[in-house]
């Protein structure tokens, strides 16, 4: 099972009324669980010999921690009608920069094309690069680097060009 295919997974638990669903392949196994409107993605890799799946810790709610670093941002434009979301395809692990010794991927103000790194997202030890499907500006980032984030979560307010 692809990545993909897993995201459409989630979007059919999140639109029907299906509680919890596994899907489980010789050595994979994927549960999608659905909780108070919120989907919780837990994906193992178990090899033949292991019979129990590991399960990711709850993520915390980012509504309110995810919009205090904005504030010290400088101001978007006075018309947000007009700016287009970057989401989150997967949970995980929310990094500005590709190391730690690197600067941020983008900044407020970074002009960036469809296929240009905007963050990394660190899920299941593996990092993926997210990158953007639009040509614009960066006017906002609403997640603080190293927090966790859920799927479809906003990441980046773009205004487009």
């Amino acid at each position: 099972m692809d990545f993909k295919q897993i995201q459409e997974l989630i979007k059919m638990v999140n639109k029907s009324n299906i509680g919890e669903v596994t899907i489980e392949q010789k050595d994979f196994k994927v549960t999608v669980k659905q909780k108070e409107d919120k989907i919780t993605q837990v994906v193992s890799a178990v090899a033949p010999m292991q019979s129990a799946p590991v399960s990711a810790p709850p993520a915390p709610v980012a509504a309110a921690p995810a919009s205090a670093p904005a504030a010290d941002k400088p101001k978007p434009p006075a018309s947000t009608d007009n700016l287009i979301t970057i989401k989150s395809p997967m949970i995980g692990t929310f990094y500005r920069k590709s190391s730690p010794d690197k600067p941020n991927l983008v900044d407020i103000g970074t002009e960036i094309s469809p296929g240009s790194v905007v963050c990394i997202i660190e899920a299941m030890k593996l990092f993926n690069e997210i990158e953007s499907e639009i040509k614009g500006r960066v006017v906002k980032v609403l997640v603080d680097d190293a927090s966790p984030v859920e799927y479809d979560q906003p990441l980046f307010l773009v205004e487009p060009a």
